[in-house]
């Protein structure tokens, strides 16, 4: 997977046991960024729904989501591998933006990048292989970028990965399909259909994954946008219609609570962190119209770049950060025979959870 702000990959085991645990078949996962937690729904046998605002989400949902590997042709994709993996490098606008202007790939490797991306246009672009190659290509590239793990800046040394040459793995594949969706969860909430388990994991604070990943969309749509900054950002991201109401403080408690109350699920699991601008109290709250509801907490490290440190636009390191554990929540509502079943035995998982209870069901309406 990709270097990513908001991975559950430490919180995953736990998510896909509680998954398992509530007898879901189907499943929605309505932010579902790099796909983490829908490809381990699809591995524990649920037939998922993963829905993203990002293109590169969608290229994701449809390689490891929708596409089912009984129904592809294994020898033309290792050929496919092959073949984007024997091009010589042609440097055009990947190069020149990402490589040259900023620095976020050695030139080297983003002259491959330029021939591998035009080649899956030109090439593939009928093919069912499509959205697995171009995945390949996402996940090559960010084994050798130079980054803290977002594209808001480059380092100021290269990184020692970047010198590596670009390489394309066959990615692995979840047997079974499933369903990927592009659109705003505020729009789609409402239409999607009834699901026995949602999981919502929305953005926690200001910070757009937009932004953050502007080069993964840039080189999912292909379409050598005018950029701006040292970081060589879409113009786009200064467009309104690319803002989220998630991102933005005033307006996010409001917008989850819509999307709850829109949804037509059996059980819902919402994670969310002790850092960011709804309360443990408020998405308690939220919650309140199914029939229990249970409030877990988990200590853990912060994202990538709390570890580095912070960095200015220009790469150089200019701050330490005032803490690097925080506490990952995770509500979960539905009815009580179910949520019972799924949180019953969390308890001594949760006891380095100090600041609040590990358990506090079931919830309360909030004025009371």
């Amino acid at each position: 997977m990709i270097k990513y702000l908001g991975s559950k990959r430490r919180l995953l085991p736990i998510l896909g046991d509680l998954y398992s645990k509530s007898g879901a078949q189907t499943a929605l996962d309505l932010f579902t960024g790099t796909t983490r937690v829908a490809q381990d729904f699809k591995r524990r046998g649920g037939t998922v729904t993963a829905v993203d605002l990002s293109r590169y989400s969608k290229v994701f949902a449809d390689c490891w989501i929708a596409t089912d590997p009984a129904e592809i042709s294994h020898s033309d994709l290792n050929d496919a591998i092959n073949h984007l993996n024997s091009l010589a490098g042609d440097p055009g606008y990947f190069t020149q933006t990402f490589c040259i202007e900023s620095r976020f790939f050695q030139p080297h490797n983003g002259a491959r990048i330029d021939a591998i991306r035009t080649t899956l246009d030109t090439d593939y672009s009928d093919s069912p292989l499509y959205p697995i190659l171009l995945t390949a290509l996402i996940l090559g590239a960010d084994r050798v970028d130079s980054t803290t793990g977002v594209q808001m800046a480059y380092v100021k040394e290269w990184s020692a990965r970047s010198h590596n040459e670009i390489t394309l793995r066959v990615p692995e594949l979840i047997p079974g399909t499933g369903t990927a969706l592009r659109g705003d969860a505020l729009e789609l909430a409402g239409t999607l259909g009834s699901f026995d388990l949602a999981y919502l994991d929305p953005p926690y604070n200001q910070h757009r994954y937009y932004s953050n990943y502007h080069i993964w969309e840039t080189l999912v749509e292909w379409d050598e946008p005018e950029h701006y900054g040292v970081a060589c950002k879409r113009i786009d991201v200064k467009d309104t219609t690319t803002k989220s109401r998630f991102n933005e403080k005033r307006n996010m408690a409001s917008a989850l609570r819509s999307v709850i109350s829109a949804l037509d699920v059996g059980t819902i699991i919402v994670s969310y962190n002790n850092e960011s601008w709804v309360t443990k109290d408020e998405l308690i709250d939220m919650c309140s119209s199914f029939d229990e509801v249970r409030f877990l907490a988990f200590e853990s490290k912060r994202y990538v770049g709390a570890q580095i440190g912070i960095f200015n636009p220009s790469g150089e390191r200019v701050g330490e950060v005032s803490h690097l554990r925080n506490l990952e929540w995770v509500v979960v509502a539905g009815e009580k025979p179910t949520v019972t079943a799924m949180t019953s035995d969390l308890g001594e998982a949760m006891a380095t959870a100090a600041e609040i209870p590990a358990i506090t069901g079931p919830a309360q309406p909030h004025n009371a």
